[in-house]
């Protein structure tokens, strides 16, 4: 795409803004600024008026890919892919040694190739000498020069240097060898030395994290990175203004190929950040925006039954795409009897969290509060939709209310009689869902106090170990069971890691470190089975729902496909 078209697009959303007659432009600093201000806005104009007229055939057949990010971008550099926004970006601009396929295989990228060592702790990877950066003024004559392996060396020393602050450095910390970690053995030749097997490592590259930046540019801008981004992905950085817009380009200098046509299809992605998701679904209605992803509580009647349907209404005006999404709803329970807040509370007493487990309704839950968005979770914690999931080797809890009591009354609690009142600890967004289980808990007698608290909140007093009774969820790091199970590994205890029950067991211990010795897949999953297996018969969770996505797009969109990261991946698509 020329500049020109570029111009256009920027403009296009300007005079959005002069147009809008509900929010018209303001200009601020006195009227002499404001009548500059305003005079640049007639330029633009004018510009837009000489495109349209000198280049509508042109125009027309550019091909640009609208989207909305309601909770907008931090930043651009990947060493900060942190959210799901940032990560959609980022997945556009750059690129790492291996990528994920639609079924969540880790696949070649930049990396045509790789072996394992014996011992499993060294990683050889082969590079393809045909991927450029994208043009750049940092660059000898502005020209994107080829990607190397001392280009990975540098980018991943990047992240895990104290000074760069990279939120992913866990990515590598304590799994690479603290002597040399990463070794160019020449230009294609890249190489990374583990402290110990990890067999998940390969899914672990296929993060945001781990892409390749040049050094030239990243050290140029330093922490400015962020709105300076140079990658070797199927799109380039062209212009960012927060909170408004964002335009990235067509790198026609793509090194992937769909057959024997160069991708992407697109010649443009047009970002927007309307943070009402209501208004931005308007938008979508209205065809504005080719792409919407998710539905929002406060409208979710009315667009989906009960059932899960598009409502009558607007069947047919696009296409709506569910499946399943690597995050697991849960309520976790602190079971550690060694610490003061669990010595004197029922949580220390596995039928206990047992009877919470058998009281839930998980059908009812989903059908009526998430209209039928999410998969009720009666096996493990780990999720639909993750490789090795199989719900016939794993089993967690059905609804059966009257388990629930005989359990109680085995405590010498009949119905509830002299149990103490339980706190639940929540945010507002899953008030509605908590209070469904306290409804559930009460028909057993387990009495029960729901606590809202803000989001940052909540999650520092998990980080603590200061309630024993909490509402979470685990979205997915990269695309193996490993990241779920983690949560309940003893040396995982928090702050140094995610094990926010405090659950301790030794036959647990000992099948998740076997399982960094199993190359073999099918025997890892065996592992795995048994591990989630056993955290269910000792419950220190409550497993409520496997989550889904929800995708809709124009019916003038092909070539989109969904994965249960929700990683978004455009250079496929084609808007007809």
């Amino acid at each position: 795409m020329s500049d020109k078209q570029n111009v256009r697009i920027v403009i296009e959303h300007k005079c959005e803004q002069l147009t809008n007659v509900n929010h018209p432009p303001t200009f601020k600093g006195g009227p002499e600024i404001a009548d500059k201000k305003f005079l640049s806005f007639l330029f633009l104009l004018t510009l837009f008026g000489l495109l349209s007229c000198s280049s509508d055939k042109e125009n027309s057949s550019k091909k640009v890919f609208n989207i909305n990010l309601d909770q907008g971008v931090t930043s651009l550099d990947p060493a900060f892919a942190r959210n799901n926004n940032n990560i959609w970006c980022d997945n556009m601009l750059f690129n790492g040694l291996l990528q994920l396929s639609d079924s969540l295989k880790a696949v070649p990228s930049i990396a045509q190739s790789f072996n394992l060592s014996n011992d499993g702790l060294i990683y050889t990877f082969h590079l393809r000498n045909d991927v450029y950066f994208h043009d750049n003024e940092h660059f000898a004559n502005g020209k994107g020069r080829k990607v190397v392996a001392a280009d990975f060396v540098y980018s991943f020393n990047r992240i895990i240097d104290p000074k760069v602050a990279s939120s992913g450095s866990w990515i590598f910390n304590d799994k690479v060898s603290e002597k040399v970690p990463f070794e160019a053995l020449n230009d294609s030749t890249f190489r990374v030395n583990l402290k110990k097997p990890f067999p998940a490592f390969p899914s672990l590259l296929t993060g945001q994290y781990c892409v390749v930046v040049p050094h030239e540019v990243a050290e140029f801008y330093g922490k400015d990175f962020r709105n300076h981004p140079v990658g070797t992905g199927p799109f380039k950085f062209k212009y960012w203004k927060e909170g408004e817009i964002m335009v990235f380009l067509k790198n026609e200098k793509y090194f992937e190929k769909d057959g024997n046509t160069q991708l992407p299809f697109l010649d443009a992605v047009k970002i927007t950040f309307i943070a009402d998701k209501q208004t931005a679904f308007m938008e979508f209605i209205k065809h504005n925006l080719d792409f919407f992803n998710n539905i929002d509580g406060s409208y979710r009647d009315d667009i989906l039954t009960k059932s899960g349907k598009l409502q009558e209404k607007y069947r047919g005006k696009f296409v709506l795409l569910k499946g399943p999404y690597l995050n697991t709803e849960y309520i976790g329970m602190l079971v550690d009897s060694n610490m003061a807040i669990v010595k004197n509370s029922p949580f220390k007493d596995k039928r206990f969290r047992q009877a919470i487990n058998y009281a839930i309704d998980r059908n009812q839950m989903v059908k009526y509060l998430r209209n039928s968005i999410g998969t009720p979770a009666y096996q493990g914690f780990i999720p639909k939709g993750m490789p090795g999931f199989d719900e016939k080797k794993v089993t967690g809890y059905s609804f059966n209310p009257e388990k629930s009591k005989q359990l109680l009354a085995q405590m010498g609690y009949p119905n509830g009689k002299d149990l103490p009142e339980i706190t639940l600890h929540t945010t507002t967004t899953y008030r509605d869902l908590i209070e469904f289980v306290q409804g559930q808990l009460s028909d057993v007698g387990i009495k029960t106090k729901v606590e809202v608290q803000p989001g940052a909140s909540l999650r520092e007093m998990i980080s603590k170990n200061g309630i024993n009774f909490f509402r979470g969820s685990w979205s997915a790091d990269f695309p193996d069971a490993e990241n779920y199970l983690s949560v309940f590994y003893s040396k995982n205890y928090v702050p140094i890691g995610p094990n926010y029950t405090n659950f301790k067991n030794k036959k647990f211990d000992e099948l998740f470190e076997k399982s960094y010795y199993e190359t073999n897949d099918s025997i890892r999953f065996d592992l795995y089975h048994q591990m989630d297996n056993l955290v269910m018969k000792e419950a220190p969770v409550v497993v409520l729902f496997y989550d889904q996505l929800v995708n809709m797009y124009q019916n003038n969109i092909t070539g989109y496909h969904i994965n249960a990261l929700n990683l978004l991946n455009l250079k496929r698509v084609q808007k007809n």
